[in-house]
């Protein structure tokens, strides 16, 4: 397969290369290297309570089982006490089964609880972005977000690591994070031993790392530190960028021990058949964005097909390696449809001015390629997620474990938002609504060694849950924040339906709303420190 020739520009993309020759490890590996301002602390959220009662609702407890209700759920502080069915849908309640009333009590009648979602692949902001901490958390928080797993700690570790105790005393609204550094990231890096990547990964163990992020590095060195890392008993992540995919592939990574594979790269190399390095034009530079995105959307069409002798290896064999996927399809859907991702419906009310410019083209900011972005490179992103999905899907059909991780903060990808969408999207690939869920919940947990605590409503379990008023199986847009439109047949007005109610985190009851308030005035206090008007459209200041 021969891949069509771009059109270049000359002097400008000159320029560009010329400028990001300077800031390559940030494009390349840490996505972030600023610090944000602290997270202020909590002034959201009731509770714990000695006994909390969510009465009547509908149960989706994440294991992937079907849902079921009228139930209690007690919560006791900040774990699950005990689910009692109360009776039978449409019929009346039995009063008789009823636990006893607490401190609280929620009427969830005609309420869906769910677990509280994990995300795999996070950044918490960055100066760039000028996205302040409380920012990112809240509208995390407001999406029934619960877990996060901050990939690359781009802030600095030791500030991640301290939100990570705040966020664990509850001292701020925040998700739980776990903390997985870069390898490379600070006063160690160059690394370039094996004995120096393990002296490496000890020290993040000292630290108190939950986990290692990795981009690449020769092949002995991030052998030796994936291996390092589980002698540790720490989690790891791999983006396999594609200057490492030369030398090893996401096969050989889990072989190594691997954890999750994050993304799409990796796995494509895997299933070269026809030729060991990607068909890469002779001008083509991964230094420019444009091309390395454009040229990465083709990646899958010169992989082995379904059903293919390699296709059948590599999906077995990372099955039988207990690897999960964290295949984050959202977070590069502007390449397949970039107005879609310009003018999702919540960017005005909920994306900061900074952040607005920081999606949009530039040579310094990491994701803000679309120069010129054409109808033939959506045409070949249309293709690859058509194989990109088939091959996730074929994974969880086979045993495998995929997990639900936004990358958000890139590419238009608004936090929490960004994570609704990831959901949607495994439905677009061929997962059942009560896969998708399972996905973002319990196989979450497990991919961070986690599931004896969190990802599932049952007794015993941290109270940590989402409730909604209507029915995430039949239309997972009713967990966005903005909601799903629906027509009133009898108005004939559009309305909003759903919406997060409540977010409970560690028994902490969070208003969802309130917190999608706070967010919003920040955007509209930004937008007037910027002379705009509160309500101006975005897409305007561009």
């Amino acid at each position: 397969m021969t891949v069509a020739p771009r059109s270049k520009r000359g002097p400008l993309r000159l320029l560009q290369c010329l400028l990001l020759c300077t800031a390559c490890f940030l494009l390349v590996a840490l996505p972030t290297t600023a610090q944000v301002s602290d997270a202020p602390d909590r002034t959201r959220g009731d509770g714990p309570y000695d006994r909390l009662v969510i009465r009547g609702a509908t149960l989706i407890d994440g294991t992937g089982a079907p849902a079921r209700g009228p139930v209690d759920i007690v919560v006791e502080n900040d774990q699950i006490a005990a689910i009692q069915p109360v009776g039978a849908p449409g019929g009346p309640i039995n009063e008789d089964a009823r636990p006893e009333g607490g401190n609280r009590t929620i009427d969830a009648s005609g309420m869906y609880v769910l677990p509280g979602f994990v995300d795999l692949h996070t950044h918490l902001g960055g100066e760039a972005q000028g996205t302040p901490a409380e920012y990112v958390l809240k509208l995390w928080m407001a999406h029934g977000v619960t877990t996060a797993r901050e990939v690359a700690a781009g802030n600095g570790l030791d500030w991640t690591l301290q939100h990570r105790e705040r966020s664990a005393a509850n001292e701020i609204t925040a998700p739980r994070l776990a903390v997985y550094p870069a390898l490379g990231s600070g006063r160690d890096a160059p690394i370039t031993t094996p004995q120096q990547a393990r002296t490496w990964v000890q020290r993040m163990a000292e630290k108190g790392a939950d986990g290692i992020k990795f981009f690449e590095a020769p092949p002995d060195v991030l052998k030796a530190a994936i291996q390092e890392a589980d002698e540790q008993d720490l989690r790891t992540a791999m983006h396999h960028a594609q200057p490492g995919t030369v030398q090893y592939d996401v096969l050989d990574t889990a072989t190594w021990g691997l954890t999750t594979g994050e993304h799409f790269y990796g796995y494509p190399e895997a299933l070269y058949t026809e030729r060991s390095i990607q068909d890469y034009p002779a001008d083509y530079n991964y230094q420019d964005e444009e091309d390395r995105f454009a040229y990465a959307g083709r990646m899958w069409q010169q992989a082995a097909g379904p059903g293919s002798e390699r296709w059948n290896l590599v999906l077995d064999s990372l099955r039988a390696l207990d690897f999960t996927m964290d295949p984050t399809f959202g977070i590069y859907e502007a390449n397949r449809d970039l107005m879609r991702g310009r003018r999702a419906e919540w960017h005005d009310t909920y994306t900061l001015p900074s952040l607005w410019d920081f999606f949009h083209p530039s040579f310094e900011n990491h994701g803000s390629y679309h120069y010129f972005w054409s109808t033939a490179d959506e045409a070949a992103w249309d293709t690859h997620y058509d194989r990109w999905m088939q091959f996730v899907n074929e994974y969880k059909n086979r045993g495998g474990r995929v997990g639900v991780g936004s990358d958000s903060g890139y590419i238009f990808k608004l936090y929490g938002f960004g994570y609704v969408r990831e959901m949607e999207l495994l439905q677009e690939a061929g997962f059942h609504p009560l896969e998708v869920i399972r996905s973002a919940t319990l196989e979450g947990a497990q991919a961070m060694g986690r599931a004896d605590q969190i990802g599932s409503v049952e007794v015993g379990k941290q109270a940590d849950l989402v409730l909604v008023d209507e029915n995430p199986l039949a239309n997972l847009k009713v967990l966005y924040g903005t909601g799903a439109l629906r027509f009133n047949k009898e108005t004939r007005t559009l309305e909003r339906a759903g919406g997060v109610d409540y977010t409970i985190k560690d028994g902490i009851v969070f208003d969802a709303e309130r917190l999608l308030q706070d967010v919003a005035q920040m955007v509209r206090a930004a937008k007037e420190e910027a002379g705009m008007a509160p309500d101006a459209d975005l897409e305007l200041t561009q």
